[in-house]
């Protein structure tokens, strides 16, 4: 192989890396008294035939010196002694299988340490969660925004369809609208919902704590037991620790008060942590702090294990990582970290399992890694609470700016300049604001009728339900596929899109009628396992050519769950 390409040792620095002018493959230093491989087969040589080795994670790899060059073979094994050729570095076996918390997935009933995080609306829909569960995933629905009726259908699905199978559902905390949290977490109690991943809370609230120690019991041999899991996506070290502590003490008598949870579970509460599993959102798409994963990660990481420690919890709390997955080698860089499984979002919105439309699909399939903007959120309009959506292809993260900027300016609608007012309605809203006015009252009459209470005596806040109004239709115009309302699409997604648009490019996966979230998930992990052998080769001191050391996504058949398995 030629010398840049060379596989060599840290010795190859005072000694010249052993290689033939007549091949491409990988070139090492020959340690003395070397192990000798045995087994079928001979080494492959060229870099084509190195990443083919590499990818056989199910195997070892074995880097050896044969009289045609230095190449890489799987499988068979080593020993003192024989004449096989020399082996020089040597990685084990690396199943997808194995990565990240043997605990998560034994805990969730899973194959693999990988969850597919909620995308509200339903994005993250009935569909994707059903073919992730049947090939041994775990995925979260999108119930956040939805309505009762709607998460009921959800949940009677997966008992029909996915039973004994697990499965996640959303638990969004909503301070402007706190009777969707509450019949939320009632609705989860009543179809016997045994996870919730609880997002974008700022603080605890009654319903999230109500949900969890509703399921605490012991069982015979005294041993606390918690029914209802909960997988906390946390962005601050400080929210973090409100999860991994015990439910405060007040929320717990009040609950107790409300007959809402017994005495003996008001009694189990200071055994467990609030949440069993902890994931670590970095830059992701939807709400976001923006922070990179490798400077939030370990301070979230520190402070978990620091109350693990005073605790003693039982259980150990588990640490994920999410936001910025959408690569294989971000995937193994996470689990590197000592993340104890992963959580991907915008890659799984572009599949077609996914509740958005084609149009939307396709938009993200054309996404770069800054092709996103950061854009007010509906459901946290008020506090000037952002999330990250799709810029590209949308004029979505302006007009919404715009219409925040107009609401901390102006006291109402009544206060706006005409001709702001006429700009809105004619390029922004389409139609009279008044007319949305009414669509927000008989909105609000059906779902939150203490929406407009609020908003009866008080200009300003009629004026943040119009302006959400646009906010919350331009989400639904991008799930329906709304044509004429293009340009005004609100796609939640981050960075790791155009990650993943990158990977793919020119493989099967670059169309999107291609992805599906099962395909996705098994290449992120197969390629996240391919990486950390390549990882530890490195360790080693052995360099691969770059060609050999990119995994590339190829079609696959993924068989189901046999019933052994679930």
């Amino acid at each position: 192989m030629n010398t840049p390409e060379a596989m060599n040792t840290p010795e190859s620095k005072s000694t010249p890396p052993m290689h033939t002018s007549s091949t491409d493959g990988p070139s090492v230093n020959s340690p003395a008294e070397p192990l000798r491989w045995y087994g079928e087969g001979g080494p492959s040589i060229d870099p084509a035939g190195v990443q083919q080795v590499l990818g056989r994670v199910e195997e070892p790899c074995f880097v050896v010196a044969a009289p045609q060059g230095i190449g890489a073979v799987a499988g068979g094994g080593a020993a003192v002694g024989g004449t096989g050729p020399a082996v020089l570095a040597a990685v084990p076996a690396l199943p997808p299988q194995r990565l990240g918390s043997a605990g998560f997935r034994a805990a969730h009933g899973v194959r693999y340490a990988y969850m597919a995080g909620a995308m509200a609306g339903g994005i993250a829909s009935a569909d994707l969660v059903i073919a992730l569960a049947r090939r041994g995933f775990l995925a979260s629905f999108g119930a956040a925004g939805l309505l009762p009726r709607h998460i009921a259908r959800a949940l009677a699905r997966f008992s029909a369809e996915i039973p004994g199978l697990p499965y996640a559902v959303n638990l969004i905390h909503s301070p402007s609208e706190e009777r969707l949290e509450r019949e939320a977490v009632s609705l989860f109690l009543e179809h016997g919902v045994r996870c919730v991943e609880a997002s974008a809370f700022m603080d605890l609230t009654p319903h999230i704590v109500r949900y969890r120690l509703a399921g605490l019991r012991r069982d015979p041999s005294g041993r606390v037991v918690a029914g209802h899991r909960i997988i906390a996506k946390v962005s601050r070290p400080e929210t973090a620790e409100r999860f991994v502590r015990p439910a405060p003490a007040a929320l717990v008598d009040s609950l107790l008060r409300e007959g809402l949870i017994t005495a003996e579970q008001a009694q189990l509460a200071h055994h467990v942590p609030l949440a069993d599993d902890i994931t670590v959102e970095a830059d992701s798409g939807g709400h976001t702090d923006r922070r990179p994963l490798p400077a939030l990660f370990p301070v979230i990481q520190r402070v978990c294990h620091a109350i693990q420690r005073e605790h003693h919890y039982a259980t150990p709390i588990r640490v994920g990582a999410a936001g910025g997955l959408g690569t294989p080698t971000a995937v193994a860089a996470a689990f590197a970290m000592g993340a104890a499984y992963v959580v991907t979002g915008s890659v799984n919105q572009a599949c077609l399992e996914s509740g958005t439309s084609p149009a939307a699909r396709e938009l993200l399939a054309r996404a770069d890694v800054a092709d996103c903007a950061m854009a007010p959120a509906a459901d946290m309009f008020e506090m000037g609470v952002e999330l990250q959506v799709l810029r590209r292809g949308s004029m979505f993260p302006m007009r919404a700016a715009q219409l925040y900027r107009l609401y901390q300016t102006y006291d109402g609608i009544e206060a706006l300049p005409a001709a702001e007012r006429e700009r809105l309605e004619s390029q922004v809203f389409r139609r009279p604001l008044a007319e949305v006015w009414q669509e927000c009252v008989e909105y609000f009459t059906r779902r939150d009728p203490d929406q407009l209470s609020r908003a009866a005596d008080n200009p300003k806040r009629r004026m943040a339900l119009v302006f959400r109004w646009y906010l919350g239709m331009a989400s639904r115009w991008a799930v329906t596929g709304e044509s004429d309302r293009t340009a005004d699409f609100q796609i939640w997604c981050g960075p790791a899109m155009g990650s993943f648009n990158a990977w793919v490019s020119g493989s099967y996966l670059s169309t999107p009628g291609n992805r599906t979230v099962a395909d996705v998930a098994h290449h992120l992990m197969r390629g996240a396992a391919f990486h950390t052998r390549t990882a530890q080769l490195a360790t080693a001191g052995v360099a691969l050519p770059p060609s050999a050391a990119d995994y590339l996504p190829v079609p696959l058949e993924l068989p189901a769950l046999s019933e052994a398995a679930r």
